[in-house]
């Protein structure tokens, strides 16, 4: 029998990845996708050969694309390093894909847990999700480095457009070393706490925000002295309206206090805090396939991506021919929360029930027992609790979602 396809209105920019994300990517768009949806796909080819083969230029192309049709998705893909340019043959280290897309965006990045019932958290405080707003621009993803061979002075020297050079010692080299540098700008960080102060509104949640300004006394200093303008300014009436707050702290006192909290909040942090906080608590939550990330610009632009890496292990065992059982929860969400989005920019409300429908179906499948290696490990236990394999998990979803649609 020959079904309707629900019609998506405007593009959706595709950027395919590598390795075991990159095969569990095409399982995902042949049985839950392609049955359902008449999509035009733009389609960009990440595979870290194709980077290689194009210099990056299909990298720089794909963020062109989100900016052009406001919506992207993306799979998990290899930042290359020593190891990696001699397995692929590459030219050189290429930079990271999500760096590059993200500078082009200039975005904040919200990571969210995804929760099933018969999943607890390791943290028995936590009740709620934790979302970590990362801030998605500059800082070491966009640095400089220097190798230091032998003695001699370092400086920072800063050269205004229309003044006088003035340059800062950093240190005097008595030795070999290394030297980094790293930047931020007004604009960058005060577009990531409007997106953060417009998330935690929207979302009725309190937010927090930490830096290490004891410390670092002008950098770090200039994000907390930017979100607490912008909190005054704009939004401390809208968060007292909506019983909810602005709270800065440390990012060690953070630590601790979020330890002991229930969660149900928004955590708004610098780049690379960002980066390792959110995978803590994507494992606390249970797995690191368990988290949605979605990067979202200041001019309305979204990027859906799954927040882990390309299953370099599991990858090796399927390339042998050997069975896996590895989660594509992150993979799947990645395409809903860009549906979702597409569907409620073209004001088309049946491809935003459509994801709705399919994430559903997702965690329905995983409450019913039915899950992957590393979700039974943290399961509840159940007699209803099995492994599947890597197929088996999807073709499981998709007999879910085909009998919501009265298909089977």
């Amino acid at each position: 029998m020959v079904y309707d396809k629900i019609k998506v209105k405007n593009p959706i920019v595709e950027m395919d990845g590598d390795e075991m994300t990159r095969v569990m990517w095409k399982m995902v768009k042949e049985n839950l996708l392609f049955p359902y949806l008449d999509m035009d796909i733009r389609y960009y080819d990440l595979h870290v050969k194709h980077r290689d083969d194009t210099d990056d230029r299909v990298t720089v192309d794909a963020a062109k694309a989100i900016l052009q049709h406001g919506v992207g998705v993306k799979c998990a893909t290899i930042t290359p390093n020593q190891d990696r340019v001699g397995e692929y043959g590459l030219k050189k280290m290429w930079k990271s894909p999500n760096a590059t897309i993200r500078a082009m965006l200039d975005g904040t990045v919200f990571r969210k847990p995804i929760l099933v019932k018969n999943i607890r958290p390791f943290v028995p405080a936590w009740k709620k999700p934790i979302t970590v707003g990362r801030h998605a621009y500059g800082d070491v993803y966009d640095n400089v480095e220097i190798r230091v061979r032998g003695a001699g002075r370092a400086e920072l020297l800063f050269t205004p457009a229309d003044g006088k050079p003035f340059r800062v010692k950093i240190r005097d080299f008595k030795g070999p070393g290394i030297l980094q540098g790293i930047h931020n700008s007004d604009e960058s960080i005060t577009a990531f706490a409007r997106a953060c102060f417009t998330f935690a509104l929207d979302q009725k949640t309190d937010l927090w925000f930490s830096t290490k300004d004891t410390i670092s006394k002008t950098y770090d200093a200039r994000f907390r002295n930017i979100f607490e303008g912008e909190y005054e300014k704009n939004w401390k009436e809208k968060f007292e309206t909506a019983g909810i707050r602005y709270f800065f702290t440390l990012i060690d006192d953070a630590a601790a206090r979020i330890i002991r909290s229930e969660g149900g909040i928004l955590w708004a942090l610098k780049n690379y805090d960002g980066d390792v906080m959110s995978d803590l608590i994507a494992s606390a939550f249970g797995s690191l396939a368990m988290m949605t990330s979605v990067l979202v610009s200041p001019r309305g632009h979204f990027e859906y991506e799954a927040a882990h890496g390309t299953v370099q292990k599991h990858y090796y065992k399927h390339l042998k021919g050997e069975a896996t059982s590895t989660n594509s929860m992150a993979l799947i969400f990645a395409w809903t929360g860009c549906l979702r989005k597409r569907g409620e920019l073209d004001g088309t409300p049946g491809v935003v029930r459509f994801a709705d429908r399919l994430e559903k179906a997702a965690i329905r499948t995983v409450e019913s027992g039915v899950m992957t290696g590393d979700l039974l490990n943290v399961a509840r236990k159940s007699p209803s609790n099995r492994q599947v394999t890597t197929e088996g998990f999807i073709h499981a979803i998709a007999e879910r979602l085909e009998r919501s649609f009265g298909r089977k």
